[in-house]
């Protein structure tokens, strides 16, 4: 064979690789996909990443490595995330444009773990690499939920919703861990299917495997039959207007809008409801800021009357005159004024003219908060939603409401929309005596894809987290209760107006991950940061030399 016919071999065997090599990223991408909520495969999720540790095995670089990924993970944000630019007639084009950029931007996230396992494989081998690969994946999501462009949506243990037997174990370990087992899990079936390749009859990888599956359902089987049931219960009425979310903002239709709340809240009343839920800024107006004092008195004489407490998202703004009293983070009106602005949660009590507020403390990166505004203050007049709430304040205070019925007292957290995904976030509710999480939410400008459907299955993780019965209230749908096992008791169809009551358990036991829920994700970062350390320490010493 001449030299010239070698080198075209080489290459036709070169390309033929890089095409298997996509397809098995392809493969990885499209399983993950697949297996997040709604769609009802998570089964994928214990085989998903064999064909991307197939492929990563064979790359040297990491150049290599990152694009594999970053094309493997393209696709399962494709599959999962398509929906964030909300695709309807009357959706606003800056949101589109942010869907957009957010698929091209959030498999970038995951080429960290790959590039931590690249420089662990340099330094202490594949082996080392793949086995460690777990906890690099966890730094990954630890990182991008603590960053200012925060969205950690397909969080890996969010995968697992639908398997409730399965995620039992999540009172351990959480949805971080959750995601750590998965993928030890893979990583046992990849080396079985390399000692079924390489004709070794090594078994252990595969008994490994199974063996983790099968003790998770285990715990979960246990934990199913034998948890004990709340004494205590509260009656809570939930209320889904099914409003036009582009369309409430206009001025001049607020008595209707309160009509039909009140409407809806009556009916729940009746039902035996002792507390009202509305979604999240169901009336959009600052409405406790001044001149809409016959609104409130309203809202507080169907409190009074019927003897019922109301937890409703508002928004909410705090006027400064003197600017020597506005805190930093405080914007400036037109006339001069000095004011913070929230998307908060409020509670009118019967009997009583004090209104406890909840700022929104984990905003949605553009969609309303600008990241790094604080900084570059000019980004807060380029980047505007049409519908004017791009600009949210951080809340500074897991507030937890009291509600007293029966001569009994209630600790109730509630959270606005996003914040639900953040389980650490949501443990700091229970941490601050939380007995019960109500969610209020507004995932109609989503349209029915996929996404209300998936923000509603993370609930369930954060219910089986801490054990505690959580409560959705969102304006479109969908609304719902799940109990603490995670098991979902009444729910509403999306783009219905509805209302209903349940009896929901009330609960103050903590779990062990309410007492841990920092130790997964700082553990996996402490090792990914030993070996950034350790592998920059040695390249320094290589060039020294």
């Amino acid at each position: 064979m001449s030299t010239k016919e070698f080198n075209i071999e080489l290459k036709s065997d070169s390309k033929f690789a890089n095409r298997k090599d996509l397809l098995l990223a392809f493969a990885s991408g499209l399983m993950l996909g697949l297996a997040f909520p709604p769609l009802p495969f998570y089964s994928l999720l214990f085989v998903a990443f064999i064909p991307l540790f197939k492929v990563l095995e064979r790359r040297n670089s990491l150049a290599e490595i990152n694009r594999i990924t970053y094309f493997s993970m393209f696709i399962y944000n494709f599959i999962t995330l398509y929906w964030v630019g909300s695709w309807q007639p009357d959706t606003d084009s800056f949101l589109m444009v942010a869907g957009v950029a957010l698929l091209f931007f959030n498999p970038i996230v995951f080429l960290i773990p790959t590039t931590i396992y690249y420089w662990t494989y340099k330094k202490f081998g594949r082996k080392i690499g793949l086995y460690l690969f777990p906890l690099f994946w966890v730094t990954a999501e630890f990182l991008y939920g603590i960053s200012d462009f925060r969205f950690p949506w397909v969080t890996l243990g969010h995968s697992l919703s639908y398997f409730n037997s399965f995620i039992q174990i999540a009172d351990i370990i959480g949805s971080f861990g959750l995601g750590i087992l998965v993928i030890y899990i893979n990583i046992f079936f990849f080396i079985t299917y390399k000692n079924f390749i390489e004709l070794r009859n090594h078994f252990i990888p595969l008994f490994l495997g199974v063996g983790l599956i099968t003790l998770a359902l285990i715990y979960g089987g246990i934990k199913i039959n034998t948890l004990p049931r709340a004494n205590s219960k509260l009656k809570i009425g939930v209320v889904q207007p099914n409003l036009n979310p582009w369309k409430k903002w206009e001025a001049g239709n607020l008595d209707q809008q309160l009509d039909l709340y009140l409407e809806l809240s009556k009916k729940e009343v009746k039902n035996g409801a002792e507390l009202i839920v509305w979604p999240e800024t169901a009336l959009p107006v600052y409405l406790l800021a001044g001149g809409y004092e016959r609104i409130v008195e309203d809202i507080h004489k169907f409190c009074d009357t019927n003897n019922v407490y109301l937890l409703t998202g508002m928004p909410h703004a705090n006027f400064y005159f003197d600017s020597t009293e506005a805190p930093k983070e405080a914007k400036k009106t037109n006339s001069g004024t000095y004011y913070t602005s929230y998307n908060s949660i409020v509670l009118f009590q019967p009997g009583s003219r004090e209104i406890p507020k909840y700022g929104k403390i984990k905003l949605v990166p553009f969609g309303e908060k600008v990241p790094l505004v604080e900084h570059i203050p000019f980004l807060g007049d380029i980047i505007k939603w049409n519908v004017g709430i791009s600009s949210w304040n951080e809340g500074k205070e897991q507030k937890v409401f009291e509600v007293k019925q029966d001569n009994k007292s209630f600790n109730v957290a509630g959270v606005v929309c996003i914040e639900s995904i953040y389980p650490r976030f949501i443990n700091g509710f229970v941490d601050n005596g939380a007995e019960l999480l109500i969610v209020i939410t507004n995932d109609s400008w989503y349209g029915d894809s996929s996404g209300p459907y998936q923000h509603k299955e993370m609930s369930v993780l954060r219910a089986i987290e801490t054990r505690r019965s959580v409560v959705r209230s969102a304006n479109g749908g969908i609304s719902c209760v799940i109990d603490k096992l995670g098991n979902t008791k009444i729910s509403t169809e999306m783009y219905t107006r509805t209302s209903f009551t349940f009896d929901v358990e009330i609960n103050n036991e903590k779990t062990i991950y309410s007492s841990t829920a920092y130790v997964l994700p700082l553990l996996s970062l402490l090792v990914s940061i030993f070996v950034m350390f350790v592998f920059t320490f040695d390249k320094i010493k290589k060039k020294k030399k």
